[in-house]
C-alpha cells in the first residue's frame, strides 16, 4: 500500500502536518480542534467548575467520530477503573476513532499527572509545593521521567502538569498546587519535571497561562489587577524558562481575566508574546470550560460561536475537556463568514504537527498498551521505582522549622503521646489532585489503591521499642501533634481547588487543641507535625513548641518520610517555598517585597514571617568559609564567579543549601529588597567541605523599566549568600559599568551552580 506524504515518518513533523490538513475537510479540520470526555457525568459533585451544566452525560462515542477526534480526556482519571481493563478499553476506543475517520488519524489522550498520574492504583507522590521545599530539580526531573513512563504505558500522550503559577498569597487554595512564592524557584524546579515529562515522550503543559495564582482576595477563578511589570518580573518568567530549557510542548490558558481580558480570549498574551516573542510552536488547549466560560461568566461574548471565535482568533488550538464552542457554532460561524477558515487552520496544523512528533501518524501506529506487552494481562501503576522517588521526594522535603530543646530527633526508646486529628489519618499524606482525593472521595466502597500509611502507623513502624501511646499525654516524655488540611474540591475541604482561605489561621479549631496541649507550664515538650496545603501562621504557639516539622501534602510515603526525621533517620534538608507567617492577616504578602512592603513606621502591621523563605534546619551544622568574587567590577553584558567552601562541622552527615540573592539598591523602578538567583543543595558527610561556585551573569539583574522593555543598568548590586532569604551570611559588592542594556527573550535566565567537592 502506498503510502501519503504525511505518513512518511522521514519527513519533518510540520511538513507531513501540512500535508494532510490539505486533504481535510472543515469539519475534519474542527475535529481536530476537539475533545470528548468519557465517563464525564452531570450529576453529583462536580470536579471540575459548572461541570453539571456544561458536560454532555452518555456521549455517544460513534456519532462523534466520523470526521475525527482531537482528544481523549482523563480516560483513567475520572472514575476508578482497574488499569489493566482502562488500558485496554482506551485502546479499542482509539481503534474506533481510526476506523470512523477517514485518514486513520487517532487522538490525542491526555490526563493530569499533578501529584504522580491521576489514575486509580497509581503512585500518590507529593504536591508541587513539597517539590519546590526540596530545591532539588534534577529530583523532580528523574521523578517526572518515571511519571511519563508510567503514562506512556498505557496510552497517555499529554499531561496537565506542572502549575508554574508564582504564590502571592497563599491563602488561595491551590497554594499545594504550586511550587513556591519565588519565581526562580518555580522555574528551575518545574523546568525540571518538564524536561522528565518530555523525555518520556509525553506532551507537558504549563499551567496556568498567566496570573491565575494573583486573583484579588486570593479567591479562585477571581480577577486579576496587576502592572506590566510583576507580570513580566515575577508571574511569566517561570514559563519562559520552561519553554526554552524543559521544551514543553503545550501551555494552558488560565480561567481569570487580567486587567479585564480574559486569557482564553487574550491574542496578545497567547500569540503576540507566547508565539510571536517567544518562539512558542506547540499547542494552546484551554482549561476545562474555558473557552465557554468566555460567554457565560466573563461576559465577553454573546454566544457559544462568539465564544469559540473569540478564543479561536486569540490563539487557542483545543477546547477541552469537551466539544462546545468549536464544534457545531465555530463550524456554522466559519460556514458563514463571521470567522476566516484560516484561523482554523492554524490551530489543526498545530495539533496535527504534535500527533505527527508523537508517532500518532506514522503507519506502524498501533493503540496497543505497552504495558500489557508482556502478557500478563496486569498492569502495575505503583511500581517500586515510583515509591522509591515518591519516598525520597517525601524526605528532602521536609522541613525542620524549629527545634529549640533539641527534642528531636526522638530518642528510639521514648514515652511518646501522639494526638491531633492528622495523627492516624490517611488524607494528611495527600493532595487535592491525587486520585484518592480528587476521585476516590466519591467512590468510598472501594480501596484507596495505594498504600498509605499514617503518621501514626509508621511511627510505630519506625520506633519498634519507642511506647507510644494515644490515649492523653498523661506520663510522655514527649508530645506529637499532627494538624493542618484536609484537600477537596470546590469548598469539600481546606485546601485544593476552590478551597480558598479567609485568613491563615489554622483551620477547623485545631489551634484550640494546640493551646490546650501547651496550657500546662510542666506538660512534656509539644513537637508540631504540619501536613498542609499551605503555610499558617504560627506565631501564637511557636515560642512554646519544643519543636517544628512542617510538609505540603507529602504523598504515599510521606508518613515513612516524617517518621524518619522525627526519628532521626533522615536528616532534614527541606527549605520553605514559602514563608511561614506570624500572623494569620495582613495578606497578600511574599519576601519579595519592596522597602514599603517592610515593617516600617508608616504601619502598626509587620508584615515579617515568623520563619522566611528559604528557611530550613537540620541535624547537624555548617560552616561557611569567606567568599571570594572573581571580580568587583563588570560591565552590564558581563559576569563574575561567587565562590564560597561549606563544612559540614557536626557528627551526622547532612545536606545545606545554598543561597543566592540578588540586591539593587538603586532601579528606575521599585525592587524587591532581596530575590534570589541561584541556589545549591551540599550533601556533606561529617566532617567534610565542598566548594560551592555560581556563575552570575549581569542578565540575573534586568528588570522591566516600562512594559515590553527590560534592562540591565549600570551601577552597584550586592550578591547576597545566605541559608534562607531572612538570613545572609555574605554580602558581596559588584558594580556594573557601561550604557543601559536592553535584554529580550533570549537572555540568561539561570545562574548555573556547581558543587565540588573538597
Amino acid at each position: 500500500m502506498e503510502h501519503q506524504q504525511w505518513q512518511d515518518p522521514s519527513r519533518p513533523a510540520a511538513e507531513r502536518a501540512a500535508d494532510l490538513l490539505a486533504r481535510l475537510t472543515l469539519e475534519e479540520k474542527l475535529a481536530q480542534l476537539s475533545s470528548i470526555w468519557p465517563g464525564s457525568d452531570g450529576d453529583g459533585e462536580d470536579v471540575a467548575p459548572l461541570q453539571g451544566s456544561l458536560t454532555e452525560p452518555e456521549l455517544d462515542l460513534n456519532a462523534l467520530l466520523p470526521h475525527g477526534l482531537g482528544q481523549v480526556t482523563r480516560p483513567f482519571g475520572t472514575n476508578p477503573v482497574d488499569p489493566a481493563d482502562r488500558a485496554r478499553t482506551l485502546a479499542d476506543d482509539q481503534r474506533k476513532v481510526v476506523a470512523a475517520n477517514r485518514h486513520g488519524i487517532p487522538a490525542l489522550a491526555h490526563e493530569e499527572c499533578l501529584t504522580g498520574f491521576t489514575a486509580w492504583q497509581a503512585t500518590v507522590l507529593p504536591t508541587p509545593l513539597a517539590w519546590g521545599a526540596t530545591f532539588h530539580p534534577e529530583l523532580v526531573e528523574e521523578t517526572a521521567r518515571l511519571i511519563g513512563d508510567s503514562m506512556r504505558s498505557v496510552g497517555i500522550h499529554q499531561g496537565l502538569s506542572p502549575v508554574l503559577d508564582v504564590v502571592r498569597d497563599p491563602r488561595w487554595g491551590r497554594t499545594e498546587e504550586t511550587i513556591g512564592e519565588d519565581p526562580y524557584l518555580v522555574s528551575t524546579i518545574a523546568t525540571g519535571y518538564v524536561r522528565g515529562l518530555e523525555s518520556a515522550g509525553v506532551v507537558a503543559t504549563l499551567k496556568h497561562f498567566a496570573g491565575y495564582a494573583s486573583s484579588r482576595g486570593a479567591r479562585n477563578h477571581a480577577p486579576v489587577s496587576m502592572g506590566p511589570r510583576e507580570l513580566a518580573d515575577v508571574v511569566l518568567p517561570p514559563f519562559e524558562m520552561a519553554l526554552r530549557e524543559g521544551g514543553a510542548r503545550s501551555v494552558m490558558a488560565t480561567y481569570v481575566d487580567l486587567d479585564g481580558v480574559p486569557a482564553h480570549g487574550d491574542a496578545w498574551l497567547l500569540t503576540r508574546l507566547l508565539r510571536e516573542e517567544w518562539g512558542f510552536t506547540g499547542t494552546v488547549v484551554s482549561d476545562y470550560f474555558g473557552v465557554t466560560f468566555l460567554e457565560t461568566t466573563h461576559g465577553v461574548a454573546g454566544s457559544p460561536a462568539e465564544a469559540g471565535a473569540l478564543a479561536l482568533t486569540a490563539g487557542v488550538d483545543v477546547e477541552l475537556p469537551a466539544v462546545r464552542a468549536f464544534g457545531l457554532p465555530l463550524l456554522k460561524a466559519v460556514r458563514s463568514g463571521e470567522v476566516d477558515e484560516a484561523l482554523v487552520d492554524r490551530a489543526a496544523l498545530r495539533v496535527l504537527t504534535q500527533k505527527a512528533e508523537l508517532g500518532l501518524l506514522d503507519p506502524g501506529w498501533s493503540p496497543e498498551p505497552s504495558a500489557l506487552a508482556d502478557g500478563s494481562g496486569t498492569v502495575d501503576l505503583d511500581p517500586p521505582q515510583l515509591r522509591a522517588a515518591a519516598r525520597r521526594l517525601a524526605e528532602e522535603s521536609v522541613v525542620l522549622l524549629a527545634n529549640p530543646r533539641g527534642v528531636l530527633p526522638l530518642a528510639p526508646t521514648a514515652r511518646i503521646a501522639v494526638t491531633g486529628p492528622f495523627a492516624d489519618e490517611v488524607a494528611a499524606m495527600l493532595g487535592c489532585y491525587s486520585f484518592p482525593r480528587h476521585v476516590g472521595v466519591e467512590h468510598p466502597e472501594l480501596p484507596l489503591g495505594v498504600e498509605v500509611p499514617t503518621l501514626l502507623e509508621s511511627l510505630r513502624a519506625e520506633l519498634p521499642d519507642a511506647v507510644i501511646t494515644t490515649e492523653g499525654t498523661d506520663g510522655a516524655e514527649v508530645v506529637v501533634v499532627a494538624v493542618g488540611d484536609r484537600s477537596g474540591l470546590f469548598g469539600r475541604g481546606t485546601s485544593g481547588e476552590g478551597c480558598d482561605a479567609a485568613d491563615l489561621e489554622l483551620p477547623d479549631g485545631q489551634g484550640a487543641l494546640l493551646d490546650e496541649l501547651l496550657a500546662a507550664e510542666d506538660g512534656p515538650p509539644v513537637v508540631l507535625v504540619l501536613c498542609a496545603g499551605r503555610p499558617y501562621a504560627l506565631g501564637r504557639w511557636a515560642d512554646r513548641l519544643a519543636a517544628i516539622v512542617q510538609t505540603f501534602f507529602p504523598g504515599e510515603e510521606g508518613g515513612p518520610a516524617l517518621a524518619g526525621v522525627l526519628s532521626g533517620r533522615v536528616n532534614p534538608s527541606g527549605r520553605l517555598p514559602v514563608g511561614v507567617p506570624a500572623l494569620p492577616g495582613g495578606q497578600p504578602w511574599t519576601y519579595l517585597a519592596p522597602p514599603l512592603g517592610l515593617l516600617g513606621d508608616a504601619s502598626n502591621i509587620d508584615p515579617t514571617p515568623l520563619y522566611p523563605f528559604g528557611h530550613g534546619l537540620s541535624y547537624t551544622s555548617f560552616a561557611w568559609d569567606a567568599p571570594s568574587l572573581s571580580t568587583r567590577t563588570t560591565d552590564t553584558g558581563g559576569g563574575a564567579d561567587v565562590e564560597i567552601t561549606v563544612t559540614n562541622t557536626g557528627d551526622l552527615a547532612g545536606t545545606e543549601v545554598v543561597q543566592l540573592y540578588l540586591h539593587d539598591p538603586v532601579a528606575a523602578v521599585v525592587r524587591p529588597v532581596n530575590r534570589l538567583i541561584g541556589f545549591a543543595r551540599v550533601e556533606l558527610a561529617a566532617g567534610a567541605s565542598a566548594r560551592v561556585r555560581f556563575a552570575f551573569h549581569a542578565d540575573l539583574a534586568a528588570y522591566t523599566v516600562a512594559p515590553g522593555r527590560r534592562v540591565t543598568d549600570p551601577g552597584d548590586l550586592e550578591l547576597r549568600l545566605a541559608a534562607s532569604s531572612g538570613d545572609i551570611r555574605h554580602r558581596l559588592p559588584l558594580t556594573l559599568t557601561g550604557p543601559e542594556r536592553v535584554v529580550g527573550h533570549d537572555r540568561r535566565l539561570r545562574c548555573p551552580a556547581e558543587v565540588i567537592a573538597g
